[in-house]
């Protein structure tokens, strides 16, 4: 990610809490900095290992917390994949557009440009919009392939198997 976009996430959530009048705790800032430093998407659990490999622990609580406050703030955004809820860091609004494979759970992400020429070809009455996303469900090729060699398997296997090819091969 951009050092100039983690600046201004830093510069963003440090106006937040001097408004609040919240403390600036180190370990809000350093899980603000890992999120920015994984690229895509990921879990809270994920985060908790990057943080511990960047050898700075702190409890699933102080994750939770601040992750809901860089939600709060936009810095962060949540996306529910079938079982799975996963995290990117969003600094712009923008779109964002992603592909979701049903049977291994494949995330892909497609160019968001595409949903915010739909969105801004939209008239929305008295309503502004600041990002969204878009979850297009389906079978990824990979799948497909597969699900089709089974198929095939399935069709050679019964021909095999079935009585009346047997009368025909004598």
């Amino acid at each position: 990610m951009e050092e100039t976009i983690l600046k201004k996430a830093r510069q963003t959530l440090t106006n937040y809490l001097e408004e609040n009048k919240c403390r600036k705790t180190p370990e809000r800032f350093a899980i603000l900095d890992a999120v920015y430093a994984i690229d895509g998407h990921f879990t809270l659990e994920q985060l908790g290992q990057r943080m511990e490999q960047d050898n700075f622990r702190v409890s699933k609580a102080t994750l939770y917390n601040a992750i809901n406050l860089f939600m709060k703030l936009r810095l962060v955004v949540r996306h529910h994949f079938q079982q799975t809820t996963m995290y990117e860091a969003c600094f712009n609004d923008d779109y964002q557009c992603h592909q979701i494979c049903t049977v291994c759970g494949k995330v892909m992400e497609l160019p968001g440009n595409m949903l915010s020429d739909m969105i801004a070809a939209t008239k929305l009455r008295r309503f502004h919009p600041l990002g969204g996303s878009m979850y297009i469900y389906g079978v990824c090729s990979t799948c497909q392939a597969k699900i089709t060699r089974q198929r095939g398997k399935k069709r050679i296997s019964k021909m095999n198997n079935n009585p009346k090819n047997e009368q025909r091969k004598s």
